[in-house]
């Protein structure tokens, strides 16, 4: 049911949101989201944030349920692949378009909640929402992902990737041809200064280094296989952006649409390929591998082609 508000006098000609966030003892960003969602009428009609306040006239404000963001769905998730399922952990598959974990401003499917429609129960301290996360990929990034299903396997695990025991191996195919074709990327990452959501090498970052080797050239891009030494947000995309040649497909960081449309491109091409790690039980060596997903490998054949 809708709640009503009589504007009195002093809050006459007040911008909406503002005269609202006092009305009802909310921020002025939640009052602007109501107000951006239509859900405040005035004398019937929907009133607009920036539109200015009657006095003596009635709001009528429809507040909906919002879903918490950190709750667990539990959901089958398309492409979510099991590649090795063992006492104390599971190597996934991420598709791309999935979150490792819930958090505020996602509101798509994540690995936990896809493990959890797959029957999976995993035994883990910390939230909730993140249990058995011991390491993340981005959600515009596909591959090679480890859970922890024991609470043994998540602390030897999370120790392991804090201490940069596990091998970590990603395939970028990136615009031209770096050189030397063999390298390291050794240069600090931070926020950019100017978007909150992109990251830069910066001066005063975090310590930040890329092993790389091409393994393919193709003219226009490069196929190469990357070895991370730390894990920041974005490190990939920002360290070869940075060398101007940028992932292909990566309009955040610089690419060439042109080329990414030829491409069918509608993400940046990295794959975590593989993951190394000791088994947190035995300690022998286990290594897993993911195949390209079908978006990938398509570019990467038309490359292969010439027909780029």
């Amino acid at each position: 049911m809708p709640e009503t508000y009589l504007v009195p006098e002093e809050l006459g000609g007040a911008r909406a949101d503002a005269g609202l966030a006092k009305l009802m003892d909310i921020s002025r960003s939640a009052a602007a989201v109501l107000l951006a969602e239509g859900n405040v009428l005035a004398g019937g009609a929907v009133l607009g944030k920036s539109a200015k306040l009657a006095a003596g006239s009635v709001l009528s404000v429809t507040v909906p349920e919002r879903r918490d963001p950190l709750e667990v769905v539990e959901e089958v998730v398309e492409g979510l692949n099991i590649l090795l399922d063992d006492e104390d952990f599971v190597v996934i598959d991420k598709p791309v378009g999935v979150a490792a974990h819930p958090s505020p401003g996602w509101v798509g499917p994540t690995v936990v909640g896809g493990l959890a429609g797959a029957g999976y129960r995993i035994s883990t301290s910390g939230a909730a929402e993140r249990a058995g996360i011991v390491h993340r990929l981005d959600v515009g990034t596909s591959g090679v992902m480890v859970v922890a299903k024991t609470e043994h396997a998540y602390t030897v695990l999370k120790r392991a990737f804090k201490e940069r025991t596990v091998d970590k191996v990603y395939h970028a195919v990136v615009q031209g041809l770096p050189e030397p074709l063999e390298g390291t990327i050794d240069a600090p990452i931070g926020r950019h200064p100017g978007h909150d959501w992109r990251f830069a090498v910066i001066e005063d970052g975090r310590p930040s280094v890329t092993h790389y080797e091409v393994l393919e050239a193709f003219g226009k891009a490069s196929l190469v296989e990357v070895h991370l030494e730390t894990g920041r947000t974005h490190q990939i995309r920002v360290h070869f952006s940075a060398l101007r040649h940028p992932c292909a497909g990566d309009l955040t960081y610089g690419a060439d649409p042109r080329l990414a449309a030829t491409l069918g491109l509608t993400r940046q091409w990295l794959h975590a390929r593989k993951l190394g790690f000791n088994h947190p039980r035995s300690g022998d060596w286990v290594e897993v591998t993911s195949r390209y997903p079908a978006d990938l490998q398509y570019a990467l054949d038309l490359l292969a082609s010439g027909d780029a």
